[in-house]
């Protein structure tokens, strides 16, 4: 089981360390059971005035606001890692501190920034804007669900239905007659 101390430490840990802290697997849910218990524990106070009551509520307020800082402090690191990993890459060490969230959300912010760099170097390197990645297309038939290039599902798309495409799919798809262009100059 948590408790406060528990939690504040883990706040004063990440606050004054420059490195992501190693949190439990469980740490989310054993924080949300504590702040459960303490919520129910204050709805059954009869005496909202008693010096148990606002004790505990106090200890509660201070218990939420350093577990915000704690998540605050370790989404300023992740997006830092995520700016080291999209430039040099990341050590093994720091990603097995992450929490799943966090990894996700590590993993979302290096494909952005490498998209970014992408489509800076094609903008410096002349290419039209309308190039870079996308073209408009409505779909001559129903096609199904299917992955793209790099494992995201994509679809499906009904007959008449207009999407969004990146280049490399609107090709396959308009050599099997699946889709029409519809921004075409």
């Amino acid at each position: 089981m948590i408790t406060f101390s528990d939690i504040y430490e883990a706040m004063r840990k990440e606050k004054y360390s420059e490195q992501l802290q190693l949190l439990s697997k469980k740490f989310l849910v054993d924080a949300a059971e504590y702040f459960k218990e303490k919520r129910e524990f204050l709805n059954k106070e009869e005496d909202l005035f008693s010096d148990m009551a606002i004790k505990n509520k106090k200890k509660l307020e201070n218990a939420l606001s350093s577990f915000k800082d704690l998540l605050r402090n370790r989404k300023k690191k992740i997006l830092n890692l995520s700016f080291v990993a999209s430039e040099v890459g990341i050590s093994k060490k720091d990603f097995e501190n992450l929490l799943d969230f966090e990894k996700d959300l590590f993993e979302e912010v290096v494909k952005s920034l490498e998209r970014a760099e992408e489509n800076m170097n094609a903008e410096m390197n002349g290419a039209q804007k309308d190039e870079l990645k996308h073209r408009l297309v409505r779909f001559l038939e129903d096609v199904p669900e299917f992955l793209d290039f790099e494992g995201n599902e994509v679809g499906p798309f009904e007959k008449g239905e207009i999407a969004n495409l990146k280049n490399e799919i609107v090709e396959i798809l308009e050599k099997d007659k699946r889709v029409e262009v519809i921004d075409d100059d």
